[in-house]
């Protein structure tokens, strides 16, 4: 039997309105999560490079806690675990940024650790040698390069954040995957309906990547 199928690029293109409401929440989740992140993956991070046992443990603990289990289980504990401990429900939106700011937390974590850890250690002993403190010397020569030499990896972290939102259609979240699965609900046009959630999600991380690639060109991230 020959197949009778035809792509609808009609019913493709009448989707994309309905897609484009889930765009915000896409953003929303994954910049959110991913600055929360941040300031959660420098500090684990300076943890992990300090010399005091009691503060490289928890972050060795909690970097490997949420760099071991998947981002669709943790946001599974937050959405339906957590309220169950706290005796009141999580709104989903709020539970899909705690996600990603947790997960992309401890990968953050790495990447401040190998960029504080990829500055010679002659900076360091030169600054100090030169009457500026420990504080100092990080703050001002070991700090700024090594943040330099983190933006790719921050980037990259940025895509896989934003990719991960797919999976909070399970709890409910209005992103484009669930936008695209009540859409099909009503038009059955399934296979146009994920082929145009796939073309927008790749038009977000290729302009992320673009930027990522004009800062290079520019001199502001890497050595």
């Amino acid at each position: 039997m020959e197949a009778t199928f035809q792509f609808d690029w009609q019913a493709a293109i009448d989707s994309i309105p309905y897609l484009l409401k889930g765009i915000p929440y896409t953003l929303l989740i994954s910049f959110s999560g991913l600055a929360i992140g941040f300031v959660i993956g420098i500090l684990f991070g300076l943890m992990r490079v300090s010399r005091m046992v009691w503060l490289r443990i928890p972050a060795v603990v909690y970097i490997e806690v949420f760099r071991g289990t998947p981002v669709l289980v943790q946001v599974l504990f937050i959405f339906y675990g957590l309220p169950q401990i706290l005796g009141g429900p999580i709104n989903a939106l709020v539970a899909g940024i705690a996600a990603i700011a947790v997960n992309s937390g401890a990968y953050i974590s790495e990447i401040v650790r190998g960029g504080v850890q990829s500055i010679e250690r002659g900076q360091r002993e030169a600054s100090l040698s030169l009457g500026l403190s420990r504080l100092q010397a990080f703050r001002y020569i070991i700090w700024p390069q090594a943040l330099r030499r983190m933006i790719p990896a921050l980037g990259n972290q940025g895509i896989i954040s934003i990719k991960d939102t797919s999976l909070f259609s399970v709890i409910g979240v209005g992103e484009l995957v669930r936008q695209g699965q009540i859409y099909i609900a009503t038009t059955f046009s399934a296979l146009e309906v994920y082929f145009m959630v796939a073309l927008l999600y790749l038009a977000i991380t290729l302009s992320l990547s673009l930027a990522l690639r004009l800062l290079e060109r520019r001199g502001l991230v890497g050595q």
